[in-house]
């Protein structure tokens, strides 16, 4: 099974093999795939999903039905790569913790995953850059390079065609400390557009504190309603996006 250009979208919408389009849609050519292919890949959507809604309940059974999934292979490999896709959804809504269940399992990861896993996490050694998912490698790089981003820099991000990959890179940003705040606008922009409540939720709060952080009081009182807003919408607000003490790793 090969490491997927786009990792969050590759293992999201299904594992391709040999040019197939995804799990649900097999080449009719091929052979069906296994069970746990289709129920791994059903329970990897469905818990991205509830996570981005702020859906607490349906995605912890979720996550861990994709990870029993993938735990029937005895692939230490894939099991690593199902803890590193609900990790990226977690930094991409700034729970910004180190990826403890993945860290278990690094000795029998892949290099791929090994690297997407430092990225994460904001150490990313410049050799590994080549072994990052395309849609990353252009804000690794700039990372990398160490110098404050501006607000220019922010089309780095806005390139990433993924929504869900660009929020996991702005998380990224966020924890190398490049808060810039054209970084915190795309992240909202992108987390609304989406409806995702989760990020949502977070991203405007830090975007909140930087507003009262800088004495900008009809700015911070504006994105207040807002979030009270995304709150009246009937979805819980997540305990981790109530504060951002989100910079910190807990």
């Amino acid at each position: 099974m090969k490491f997927q250009v786009d990792f969050l979208r590759g293992f999201r919408h299904g594992w391709i093999a040999g040019g197939c389009v995804a799990l649900l849609g097999a080449c009719a050519s091929q052979p069906a795939p296994p069970d746990w292919q289709m129920n791994a890949q059903g329970a990897s959507e469905r818990a991205v999903a509830a996570y981005l809604a702020g859906q607490t309940r349906v995605e912890v059974l979720e996550f861990e039905r994709m990870r029993r999934e993938t735990a029937r292979t005895g692939d230490a490999a894939l099991v690593a790569r199902a803890e590193l896709l609900r990790c990226a959804t977690q930094v991409a809504s700034l729970v910004l913790e180190a990826c403890l269940p993945f860290e278990a399992l690094r000795p029998d990861a892949a290099a791929p995953e090994r690297a997407y896993a430092d990225y994460l996490l904001g150490r990313l050694q410049p050799q590994d850059l080549p072994l990052l998912p395309q849609q990353h490698r252009a804000a690794a790089a700039r990372l990398l390079q160490g110098a404050a981003v501006t607000s220019a820099d922010v089309a780095i991000l806005s390139s990433i065609t993924d929504p869900l990959a660009r929020l996991v890179a702005a998380g990224v940003w966020l924890r190398a400390g490049q808060g810039h705040p054209a970084v915190l606008a795309l992240a909202v922009d992108t987390a609304s557009a989406q409806g995702w409540s989760r990020p949502l939720l977070a991203w405007l709060h830090l975007q909140a504190r930087h507003a009262e952080l800088g004495g900008d009081t009809a700015e911070a009182q504006r994105l207040r309603r807002r979030i009270e807003l995304v709150l009246t919408a009937g979805k819980p607000a997540p305990r981790d996006a109530v504060e951002p003490g989100v910079v910190q790793n807990r």
